[in-house]
Parts: structure tokens; sequence; C-alpha cells
């Protein structure tokens, strides 16, 4: 196995009732606060006035940046990175999911920098200096409130794209899981989706490393199978709320990685089917994730399916490896499409073969997407088209 390091800064403050260390923790920083979040569902849910009070009540100046969008546009970091310079913030707090939180990361970064920030993609802008990013989660899906990436979208041309960099990682999170009962069951089923897919991405690795972090992973992804169908049922279960937002911080906040250097395949394929057609990440990633295991299945990494369906499902150990695989796959397929409920095709979606060619050229950059088994453009549109 590789060596590795682990150093992860993120404060916590997880359950109920923790927002009283709110104004604390932001004066730490400074006293000019731009707040951003989106559409207004935490004014609905009641957690925008009480966010309000903490930082009046701690003296703070307030600034506020509405309107983030879900899947982010470049539109929304321009505008908060202008604010940044323009009120000489000190500190950024985010308050909703991941899209909010991705957003807000890179608005942080372009508050330092002359150029364009959607450098930081195109170009590989370095990304050296940002300012202090504390979120608050309302939606276990993206795991951004305690990791280093973030990923951008640019209606204009199509793309996005994700970026890794330590200044992004949020200095403070409060997870209350009582913040996202009144997330849907849709969404609820695509945030289970996007977290299976964070472990699952480091999960299907033939690298030899630490047998404890497969079983951490393992109990990972059982804690969202058991619980994400009673949050579903029992939006308000604290339980089960709390299981799944917890797993989705732990699922990418790189602990799990150990020492692997495996590159992501089904996260870049995904997003070039989000950047055209907007659809939700974790949906794409759950029509996606089945068919990328299907196609990848060899006789040189069966051992791992099958380390997966009986840790994982419970399929019976003394069934031939194959058939232990392909019943894997059979179960991950039920959990999302019928468990879950959500939808198992593209054409459901309206999703036809018309961009596959662009999008399997430009997931793999041209050349070779590097991951569980490397995959060409000619292997990622079959697997687009397995999605049909």
């Amino acid at each position: 196995m590789n060596n590795f390091v682990y150093d992860i800064p993120t404060k916590v403050y997880f359950g109920e009732n923790q927002l009283k260390n709110l104004g604390p923790e932001l004066k730490k920083f400074g006293t000019r606060v731009l707040m951003t979040y989106g559409g207004g569902s935490i004014k609905k849910i009641g957690l925008y006035d009480k966010v309000v009070k903490e930082i009046k009540d701690a003296g703070l100046e307030l600034f506020e940046l509405s309107g983030i969008e879900p899947n982010p546009r470049i539109d929304s970091v321009r505008e908060g990175a202008r604010i940044c310079k323009e009120k000489n913030i000190d500190v950024l707090l985010a308050v909703g999911g991941g899209s909010t939180i991705d957003a807000t990361k890179f608005m942080a970064a372009g508050a330092f920098v002359e150029h364009d920030p959607w450098e930081f993609f195109v170009s590989d802008a370095p990304i050296e200096k940002a300012l202090p990013i504390v979120s608050i989660l309302t939606l276990s899906a993206t795991g951004s409130e305690m990791d280093a990436g973030g990923v951008i979208s640019n209606p204009e041309t199509q793309d996005k794209y994700g970026r890794l960099a330590r200044p992004l990682i949020p200095a403070v999170s409060f997870l209350d899981p009582t913040n996202t009962y009144s997330v849907s069951p849709y969404q609820t089923a695509c945030g289970a989706a996007d977290i299976m897919s964070h472990i699952l991405e480091v999960y299907f690795n033939m690298d030899q490393d630490l047998y404890m972090l497969d079983c951490f992973m393992e109990g990972l992804m059982k804690t969202v199978i058991k619980y994400t169908p009673i949050a579903i049922k029992d939006p308000t279960n604290y339980e089960a709320r709390a299981n799944l937002m917890w797993t989705s911080s732990w699922a990418i906040n790189g602990f799990v990685n150990g020492g692997k250097n495996q590159a992501w395949s089904c996260h870049p394929i995904e997003h070039e089917v989000s950047a055209i057609y907007d659809i939700t990440h974790g949906l794409g990633l759950a029509i996606l994730t089945p068919r990328w295991m299907e196609y990848c299945l060899d006789e040189t990494n069966v051992s791992k399916y099958v380390q997966f369906g009986i840790n994982v499902f419970g399929i019976d150990a003394s069934l031939p490896p194959m058939d232990i695989a392909k019943e894997a796959i059979k179960r991950l397929s039920d959990f999302f499409f019928n468990t879950l409920q959500l939808t198992s095709n593209f054409t459901d979606l309206n999703i036809d073969e018309t961009n596959f060619e662009i999008m399997a050229k430009k997931s793999c950059e041209d050349s070779i997407l590097e991951g569980f088994k490397p995959l060409n453009q000619k292997d990622i549109k079959k697997i687009y088209e397995m999605c049909l």
C-alpha cells in the first residue's frame, strides 16, 4: 500500500441547537460576513431568520447573495467574488446544500485574484488563498461541508468542471439533521445516490490498501441503504437524517482514500450529462453507476464485485464469483430504481444519443479516463448508450 497524509481542519458542530456557536465562530475571522444561499428554502423552514439573528446578535455586519442554482453557475461565483472585493468581506457563510457551498468556495478563492474565476477550471489557475468559509448544511449529498473540492457549471459553454484545492476546505461546518427534515423524497434519494457514488469511486479499486478502509466504506454504504428509505418514509426521523448527514461528510472528506491514487470515473462521465441537460447530479450518477459497473466487470476484477456483493448486500458467498458480481449490480440497481424510485434511464429524461459523442470525448479529455478500468471515448459512449 501507499503512504498517505490525512489532514482535515474542518471544525464540525453536529446536532441540534448548535447555532449559538455561529456568532463566536464567525467573529474569529472578522466582522463582515457574506451569507450565500439558494432559492429561499432556508426562509421557508425558518433557518434564515435564526442565522440572521445569530449574526446580528454577535455584532457582525451582514451582506447577502441569494439565488445560487443547483448545478451552481460560474455567474454566481463571479458575483460573489465581486461582492467580496467591493465590500471587503472577511468570511463567507454558505447556508444550503452542496451547490451553495461549492459556489461559495470559489467565491472565496476569487476574492484574491484579478482574473475571471472560470480560469480556475479552464486553465488550472492556482488557488493559493481563499477567504474563510463557514457552512450550514441543509442537504446530505455532496460532502462539500468537509472537503476541499467543488464543481461549477458554465451554461454558455456547456461545461462542468470540478476542482480541488486545500484553501477551499471549510473552516467550520454546522451539521444539524433537523435542517434536512424538509428535503423532498426525490432530493433525499438523489443525495443518497451521490453519497453511494462517492464511496464506490474509491471502493472499486484493485490496489492493495488498508482492510479497515474497505470495512469502513462497506459500513457507510450499508448505512445509506438502511436509512434512506426511512428518511423518505418519515422525513423527520432524526436517527435516519443524522446517519445520512454524517455519512455524507465521511464519504468524501478524504479518509476513505487511504493511500489510493485512482482517478474517479463515474463523476466525470456524469458531469457531461448534467452540464448539457441540467439534471440533478445524484440522479445522473444513479443511472450511470450500475451501467459503469456492468461495463467494467471482467475476470480480472470480479473479486471486488464479490466482496461488495457479500459484505454490502449479503449475497450467498457460495455462488460462483461472476454470479455474485452480477447479482450485486442488480441489487444496487434495485436500490436506486425500485427502493428509491429514481428514474432508471436517460430516455425518460428526454436525453437521446445526440450529444453522446461529444460528451464521451470531453469526459475523457479526448484520451483515456483512468480509473477502476481505463475507459476511452468509445467505451464511455457505450456506457451512455446502456443508459437509454
